[in-house]
């Protein structure tokens, strides 16, 4: 299961994340999202957990906690969507 990780502080690390889902069970992979142009973090990340129960577990358990000191949100990722590049003329 694909798990998004919001409200993460600027200080966050991937080994942090990891560290944090550990205890519900194995990781494959934790990822905090940069920004291209400033290179640090835009505050959201994503974790994956192969076991879908291991992985609800830790979501119920650690939705609203404090991690570096600001209260995460964490939820079942949902799939990207496309957006639409130009969606309106701004003239």
């Amino acid at each position: 299961m694909n798990i998004f990780v919001g409200n993460l502080s600027s200080q966050t690390t991937e080994q942090q994340l990891t560290a944090l889902f550990s205890p519900f069970g194995i990781v494959q992979n934790a990822k905090i999202i940069m920004d291209n142009y400033t290179d640090r973090s835009r505050g959201f990340g994503f974790v994956e957990m192969p076991d879908n129960g291991e992985a609800t577990r830790a979501i119920s358990d650690l939705n609203g906690t404090a991690v570096d000191s600001q209260a995460i949100v964490v939820n079942e990722a949902r799939p990207r969507t496309e957006r639409e590049r130009f969606p309106r003329s701004r003239y």
